[in-house]
Order: structure tokens, then C-alpha cells, then sequence
């Protein structure tokens, strides 16, 4: 089967290039190793996006929602109904394990969770993989046990347990107050002074003041160093200091996400040593390897906060506007 364009993720930047490409008479195909949308997928169920629905649009097509800012339950919801209203052709639950060129294309293999393996034949290639699927570990003994996650849910199965919390931005706070306010025994842990200078305005009063009142337990300048059933191992920043136990039934380590620098460097692209940004025409977005561009966070590199689907859902018309003038 033979694509003009194959995008890799198939998030709101990747539909939104996909989206781009029919409508100027292009043959896309979207394939992704989880669901649409996967990364929105796996965000908290009762999370309310911080943005207005109008700045989640894709293609032109209108978010609807009941609040002033759109669920998590409601982008899903327009996004599915996205793809359905273009006729997009998805591949999904498929993982991408090789790309070669071949004949002035690329060949791209593909191998889904039964084990098939399927291969694709394009003239172009979008990587917009996101970065919420690889977490930044703590890489502390413990951290793959069974009550230990790297994504957060909701407070239901916390309720009157013993709940830890590792991190100091958005993600770890919206956390804590949500297993709080769930009836969960909380402890926030993170390694600096202060909490992040990026957590919401209407978060930070919050969460400062359940702290001051004793209602979340906040271990500021400490780390994690091991992680045992039912308690986890903590000391001061100063590795001089002793170690002491918090218990912890649950742990929620939200210390970030990165993009899959693997995979970019086993496509040829060049990351800067520092920054980790991959090398890419900035009015084109296609990366130093001719016929690979690049869209969505993935092009900040280390800085995941730079893009956001405000931004990044714009890349597939600087792309497919690049292809069609080619």
C-alpha cells in the first residue's frame, strides 16, 4: 500500500496533519502503537483541560462542550469525531519497528500487539509521537513494583490509604489534591525548595494552604531512594543525610515525560548534545534525513513545555503547505 504521507502518532497534531493532507489531495495513513489519542487517553479521567475548546480545534471542525473549558472525556469525543467526519485511514494499536528508504520512498514496518507485521509503503514521513509514553524514572530500587505508577487516574482506589506523591509541578499537584480531597493520606515529595513556577495560578493558592494546614504532607529539598511494599525510603537532598520511611500503600512518581530520543536517532536525525532539539528546517519542519519531518513536541527537545496542542495541532499545515510546494 502506498501513502504520500506517513505520520507517526496519531494525537491532535498527528490528525491535524492527516486532516491537511486529504484536503490538498494527498493520501495519508496515521498509525500508532496505542489508541487515538493515546497520550489524551491516559491523562487523569476527571481532567478538565486548562485551555478553551476553540485552541484543541483541528481541521477547522468545532470543539463543542458543556463548560467553559473541555474534559478530557469531551476532547476524546472530538477527536474520534474528528477522524470519522475526514475519513482518515488509521492504523492503530500498530508500533512502528523499522523505516528503510527504498526506490525514492520509505518502507515502514509495522508489527501490532497479536505479533502481525504489516509494512507501508511512503513518500514522506511525519514523526508526531508526543512524549507522554516514557515517563522520566527516578531509577530508584522499586519503582516498577505493582503500586508504584508513573500516570494518575483518579483518587477512588486511594481512599483511605497511605498515598505518595513524588514531583513539584502541574501533574503532582493536581494529584494531591485529588487524592485528598478523594479521602486519601497524602505526602508530596520533591527535590527542590518550592514548588514549580509553572503550576497553575488557582492550583498554587490550593495546595499551599492544605500544606500549611497539615491536610497534604509536603517533604520539600528530599528524595526518593528506594521504594519497598508499603513504604518508601526518603532523605534530604544532602546525601549525607539518613534515610527515613514514609508509609505509602500508593506512589505516584509525575516527574515529566520525554519524546523517544531513541527512535529519532535510529531514524538518522541529529539532536543537539544539550538540548536534545532535533535538527529540522524551521519554515518546513523537515529534519536534516530528506523526506522526514517532524511535528508536534518532539521538536522541543528536553523543554516539553515549549509545545503544546495550541501550538503543535499548526506544524501539518507548515508541512503539507512544505510538500505540496515541493
Amino acid at each position: 500500500m502506498f501513502y504520500d504521507l506517513l505520520c507517526i502518532g496519531a494525537g491532535p497534531t498527528g490528525l491535524a496533519t492527516a486532516i491537511e493532507a486529504r484536503r490538498r489531495g494527498l493520501r495519508p495513513l496515521l498509525v500508532d502503537k496505542g489508541c487515538l489519542c493515546n497520550s489524551i487517553y491516559h491523562y487523569p479521567t476527571n481532567m478538565v483541560f486548562f485551555t478553551t475548546p476553540e485552541l484543541l480545534e483541528i481541521g477547522g471542525l468545532p470543539m463543542v462542550c458543556a463548560g467553559e473549558k473541555p474534559t478530557r472525556t469531551e476532547a476524546l469525543k472530538y477527536y474520534r469525531k474528528c477522524a470519522a467526519h475526514e475519513q482518515l485511514e488509521l492504523r492503530l494499536y500498530e508500533r512502528v519497528v523499522a523505516i528503510e528508504p527504498r526506490n525514492g520512498a520509505f518502507s515502514v514496518r509495522t508489527q501490532s500487539a497479536n505479533g502481525r507485521v504489516d509494512e507501508y509503503r511512503a513518500k514522506r514521513i511525519v514523526v508526531a509521537t508526543g512524549y507522554y509514553d516514557l515517563p522520566n524514572r527516578l531509577d530508584v530500587p522499586g519503582e516498577d513494583l505493582p503500586h508504584v505508577s508513573h500516570y494518575y487516574r483518579e483518587a477512588h482506589p486511594c481512599w483511605n490509604c497511605d498515598v505518595v506523591v513524588i514531583g513539584g509541578k502541574n501533574s503532582a499537584v493536581e494529584a494531591a489534591l485529588d487524592l485528598f480531597r478523594g479521602g486519601a493520606r497524602v505526602t508530596l515529595i520533591h527535590r527542590r525548595a518550592q514548588l514549580g513556577a509553572s503550576v497553575k495560578y488557582w492550583l498554587r493558592p490550593d495546595i499551599e494552604n492544605r500544606i500549611k494546614a497539615g491536610e497534604v504532607q509536603a517533604r520539600f529539598e528530599t528524595v526518593v531512594t528506594r521504594i519497598e511494599p508499603g513504604m518508601v525510603w526518603i532523605r534530604p537532598v544532602d546525601a549525607s543525610a539518613e534515610e527515613r520511611p514514609v508509609r505509602a500503600d500508593f506512589v505516584f512518581a509525575l516527574t515529566g515525560y520525554h519524546p523517544d530520543f531513541e527512535f529519532l536517532r535510529a531514524l538518522g536525525i541529529a539532536l543537539e548534545p544539550d538540548t536534545n532539539r532535533p535538527a529540522h528546517n524551521p519554515e518546513t519542519l523537515e529534519s536534516n534525513v530528506p523526506g522526514i519531518y517532524l511535528a508536534g513536541v518532539v521538536l522541543g527537545g528536553n523543554q516539553t513545555g515549549e509545545i503544546f496542542i495550541e501550538n503543535g495541532r499548526f506544524h501539518g499545515q507548515q508541512i503539507v503547505r512544505a510538500i505540496a510546494e515541493s
